[in-house]
């Protein structure tokens, strides 16, 4: 596949990843350094939590299923950034040995009106288990830019 430009993002399009599996030391280096609670970086600690044992930090969720989508192809050659994540949720916790694959949709695009070299593309992202349970959805607009030819 070649690079991606703006007339690329078709609404309409979903772009699918391969999945990405989670492991029980996955969790827990992630956690140590950025998410340190009790429930992502201690066993016991874990179990004993409403969540009954380890689950990954929702940051390295959103992490992982990010790296997943642009593997696919997402954003190749064309990404030029994003202003921000809007309605994030997590919906269901993965454990150790989840596997997490995403797919990011086009749902709206619009040229800029300031700059001609680029456009907008507005995304809804879904992450999922091996289970095809939905585990966090969230929406962008990406910055992406037009072809140069």
């Amino acid at each position: 596949m070649g690079d991606l430009f703006y007339d690329d993002y078709t609404v309409g399009r979903v772009f699918r990843s391969r999945g990405i599996t989670i492991t029980e030391s996955d969790i827990i280096d992630f956690a140590l350094r950025y998410d340190p609670q009790p429930f992502h970086i201690d066993t016991v600690a874990a179990e004993k939590s409403h969540f009954g044992g380890l689950i990954a930090s929702g940051w390295q969720v959103a992490a992982v299923a990010f790296r997943a989508v642009v593997d696919a192809g997402f954003l190749k050659g064309g990404g030029m950034g994003a202003p921000g994540i809007d309605d994030m949720k997590w919906h269901l916790p993965v454990r150790p040995g989840d596997t997490i694959r995403m797919e990011a949709e086009v749902i709206d695009r619009r040229l800029s009106d300031s700059r001609q070299d680029r456009g907008y593309v507005t995304v809804a992202f879904r992450a999922f288990n091996q289970k095809d349970d939905v585990i966090m959805t969230f929406r962008c607009v990406e910055i992406i830019a037009r072809d140069p030819a």
